[in-house]
């Protein structure tokens, strides 16, 4: 009789092991959907849908990718942060999902408990770029203007709650400097108006200003990561330039809604671990002017909650409220 409760015992825990296994496998005639909460185009866009094609390709089932841009990567975010956590809904996250409640009364969702982060795959560098008549040549050279002339110089960014919009208050924070955001619609349309010399300075990804640097048309400052380049060595970073702790990287990565199952979520890391060594993969990624930089799922939680709070204490520090 003891034998018989034991052996039923076991069975009904492998029972329940088995429905646990088949609700959590992905359903092959579902398509996967990543959400890039932003417009088509730009490094985030291009690095979803780089990630759709070779999930498709090792998964066998179709892998899409939808554009939902609104309220700055806001709405299209909390559509994942509310869909079904069975797998089939993913999002393409980047750094500016850790600046939202910062900046915003309106977020419906918290980015450090309504996600499950699967992995970071790339990360993307900022510089701070002039026009050549622009007196400062360098960091040093222009903190030492901006303290001269307090909120006259104006610096263009992508928008506001962008990380390069973080970058300027990171700056003046630091630097005790007072330099005006420019928010424009887009960083297309801010590196027009520098090259027409409508504004001094703008923060942007060096992949589409570089050209006009070796142009003659745009210069360089600074760049944001806490290293060097290694692609333009000889461009020192805001922190070594009279700014000591200042850095931004933005990341890249997968998330998945917080309740998918942890046996999914380690599944996308390992597809994604493998994508990641591709070299037609790391080729593409460092085209589009990204960093191939791959962390698994623990790694990238951690950096999302340490972004979350770091960015969250400068913000604050500059006295900016939510709006």
């Amino acid at each position: 009789m003891h034998f018989q409760r034991g052996a039923w015992f076991a069975v009904l825990l492998s029972s329940l092991a088995l429905a646990q296994t088949v609700h959590a496998q992905l359903n092959p005639s579902r398509q996967i959907t990543i959400v890039v909460p932003i417009g088509a185009g730009g490094g985030v866009d291009a690095t979803g849908r780089l990630i759709a094609e070779k999930l498709q390709e090792r998964l066998k089932q179709p892998v899409v990718v939808e554009n939902r841009p609104a309220a700055g990567g806001m709405i299209g975010t909390d559509s994942v942060a509310k869909a079904a956590p069975g797998g089939h809904t993913l999002l393409m996250m980047e750094s500016s999902a850790v600046l939202h409640k910062w900046l915003r009364k309106d977020v419906p969702f918290d980015v450090t408990t309504d996600f499950a982060p699967v992995a970071q795959v790339a990360t993307s560098p900022l510089m701070l770029f002039a026009q050549p008549s622009f007196p400062p040549n360098d960091v040093k050279e222009l903190i030492a203007l901006a303290k001269a002339q307090p909120g006259k110089l104006s610096v263009g960014i992508p928008g506001a709650g962008t990380p390069h919009h973080l970058a300027l208050m990171m700056m003046n924070a630091l630097a005790k400097v007072e330099m005006v955001p420019v928010p424009y619609r887009g960083a297309a349309l801010s590196l027009n108006d520098l090259l027409s010399g409508q504004i001094p300075m703008i923060w942007a990804a060096p992949t589409a200003v570089m050209p006009h640097v070796a142009a003659g048309k745009a210069k360089v400052l600074g760049v944001a990561s806490p290293r060097r380049l290694p692609s333009l060595p000889q461009v020192p970073t805001v922190a070594e330039s009279g700014v000591p702790g200042f850095s931004i990287e933005v990341f890249f990565g997968v998330a998945a809604p917080a309740k998918t199952p942890p046996d999914l979520v380690a599944r996308f890391a390992r597809e994604l671990a493998e994508i990641s060594k591709l070299p037609d993969v790391q080729e593409r990624i460092t085209r589009a002017g990204l960093i191939p930089t791959y962390l698994d799922s623990g790694p990238f939680r951690a950096l999302i909650h340490n972004d979350h709070e770091r960015f969250g204490k400068i913000i604050r520090d500059a006295g900016i409220q939510p709006n």
